[in-house]
């Protein structure tokens, strides 16, 4: 069996039920193709006549090739090669041709398939019983007898019949390797006629970096919110603990601090972990997400860090600064306020902020007064100051952290500049 295992193994026989399939697809254009060759004056004995019937097959072909054309034929070709040619998936392209290219090569796989499985399934309807019966005669008299009644008296001489059985089965065996022969053909020619074009690879690039853009977007938006949290958690339990037999009043505001710094974490979280769970464009996810300057109030106030807050303009109202620059302001404010609290000096860490709208951007300036330690890198972190830079320049601003210029390092200083439009064309 291993010997014929190329002629009717499992992969053979999935190969000849598609050229079946493409055969029984023929039909109705063989069927038309019968009706013009009839109207041509070819209608007498059409079925019994071969010409009249490669008549009808090469009028079929031209109605496949036009029908090919059409957009969802490569996702159900491209579907039953995936399950019967025995192609690996990454060598098929997904989707309907929406480009020219992409459908020139879909029609002609079209139509190689349904021509290929048209005469393997002629072959296959015709030559099966024959060849059947030629095995049969020296066994059947009924057979022998039909045989020369149908005037084919030399198949039933003794030497004849003698053969008769090897000559079906080497009949049989011709037909499977046809088959077999046509099968390898469609098979080499699914990654050329269906794969992706060079049209279908730069859609996927894309898709898949748009994809990885909003998992980066939320990255970071969980890592400013839930790392935030946790250091305001830590600075205010830290303190709570050390002063909890001598300042009742001061733990009880610890605690209102870290519940409420808990409970909006857990809401944000909530959000976050909803965008992850739904199916949605990049672009929806990226808007649907994130608070913004207006809850700029609830974050000063339990942040944990004394914070002198000034502003210059109206930062909050959204007809001033759009909603995504908005957001990412915010998440920035938060994050600079985490660096306070990871990395600030003795005692309790302090801040100054400022956030003021100018003519074209917003501007944002944080700093560490000096008695405070500077943030610096530590080892496996540094993630925050390279997501302050990341939202800046996804929105065409400018980030700069460090020792503010004129000290001894003492003071450090985030400063951010974003274009109110949130569109880096529209900057000058």
């Amino acid at each position: 069996m291993r010997l014929f295992a190329p002629l009717i193994g499992r992969r053979a026989r999935l190969r000849w039920l598609h050229l079946i399939i493409g055969g029984a697809l023929l039909m109705p254009y063989f069927l038309v193709g019968t009706v013009l060759v009839s109207m041509a004056g070819g209608g007498a004995g059409l079925f019994s006549s071969v010409p009249a019937q490669l008549a009808a097959f090469a009028c079929a072909l031209p109605m496949v090739a036009v029908s090919g054309f059409f957009p969802l034929v490569r996702p159900l070709s491209v579907a039953a090669a995936r399950a019967l040619c025995g192609v690996p998936p990454a060598l098929l392209a997904d989707g309907p041709a929406r480009t020219r290219q992409a459908r020139v090569r879909t029609t002609a796989w079209f139509t190689l398939h349904l021509g290929l499985g048209g005469i393997v399934s002629g072959i296959t309807l015709a030559l099966t019983p024959f060849a059947l019966a030629v095995a049969g005669l020296p066994f059947s008299a009924a057979l022998r007898e039909s045989w020369l009644a149908a005037g084919s008296g030399v198949l039933v001489e003794p030497w004849a019949l003698a053969l008769a059985p090897f000559a079906g089965f080497a009949m049989l065996v011709a037909m499977a390797a046809v088959a077999a022969g046509a099968g390898e053909l469609l098979a080499r020619r699914v990654p050329v006629l269906l794969g992706p074009t060079p049209e279908d690879r730069l859609a996927a690039a894309e898709r898949r970096a748009a994809d990885l853009a909003v998992r980066n977007r939320l990255a970071r938006e969980l890592h400013d919110s839930v790392g935030h949290a946790l250091s305001a958690v830590t600075l205010q339990a830290g303190a709570a603990r050390r002063v909890l037999d001598r300042d009742p009043e001061f733990v009880r505001r610890a605690l209102t601090a870290i519940e409420e710094t808990t409970r909006r974490t857990v809401g944000e979280l909530d959000a976050v972990v909803g965008l992850l769970r739904r199916d949605e464009e990049p672009g929806h996810a990226d808007a649907a997400y994130g608070p913004g300057l207006d809850a700029l109030d609830g974050l000063l106030a339990h942040c944990g860090v004394p914070v002198a807050y000034e502003r210059e303009g109206d930062p909050g109202d959204p007809r001033v600064v759009v909603p995504v620059v908005s957001r990412e302001a915010y998440r920035i404010v938060q994050e600079g306020l985490s660096n306070v609290l990871r990395h600030g000096g003795g005692g309790t860490p302090t801040a100054r902020l400022l956030i003021a709208v100018r003519e074209r951007e917003l501007e944002i300036v944080m700093e560490n007064p000096p008695g405070d330690r500077p943030a610096v890198v530590r080892p496996g972190g540094g993630r925050g100051l390279r997501g302050i830079a990341e939202r800046a320049a996804l929105l065409g601003g400018r980030s700069e952290a460090g020792p503010y210029d004129g000290t001894d390092g003492s003071t450090w200083r985030l400063a951010v500049q974003l274009p109110l439009t949130g569109r880096p064309e529209e900057r000058s």
